[in-house]
């Protein structure tokens, strides 16, 4: 008995086909200029990703999940870890943006400067702790109400 293939709706095939077009066109033009730049570089962020960013999260996500177990509030961990995971995405993103490390052809190219970068990144993260804070907060006293019994 033959079984159907799985293949999606024809759009679905259709924006696939495209995707998959757009992809190839991309890394054409990206490795035309320095090939072995790129290729350098997708290497090296791999391998400072894998050997030294990873076990940095590993450790910190420990540290945190012992910590906070030890309290006895290991369900706070996500309050925690969301906020973290976010800012760092940022900051791994902007990181030449937050750590000022652009030359002068940033500020010719954008007539903008990187200065701000590192307040308003900073801002964020303080957004983002004190949001899932807040978050955490209303959970902890909407679960007291709901234990304490109504005293009139």
């Amino acid at each position: 008995m033959l079984r159907r293939l799985p293949l999606g709706s024809p759009f679905q095939l259709l924006l696939l086909a495209g995707s998959f077009a757009l992809a190839g066109y991309a890394g054409v033009r990206l490795f035309a200029g320095d090939w072995f730049g790129v290729a350098l570089w997708i290497v090296g962020a791999a391998l400072l990703h894998d050997l030294v960013l990873v076990p940095l999260y590993a450790a910190a996500d420990r540290v945190l999940v012992h910590g906070l177990d030890a309290a006895g509030r290991r369900a706070w961990t996500s309050y925690v870890r969301v906020p973290a995971a976010l800012s760092g995405l940022l900051l791994l993103v902007w990181s030449p943006l937050i750590l000022d490390l652009v030359g002068p052809g940033y500020r010719m190219a954008t007539g903008q400067s990187a200065d701000v970068y590192l307040g308003r990144w900073l801002l964020i993260t303080a957004l983002l702790f004190g949001g899932s804070a807040l978050v955490l907060a209303v959970q902890v006293r909407r679960a007291t109400k709901r234990r304490s019994p109504a005293v009139h």
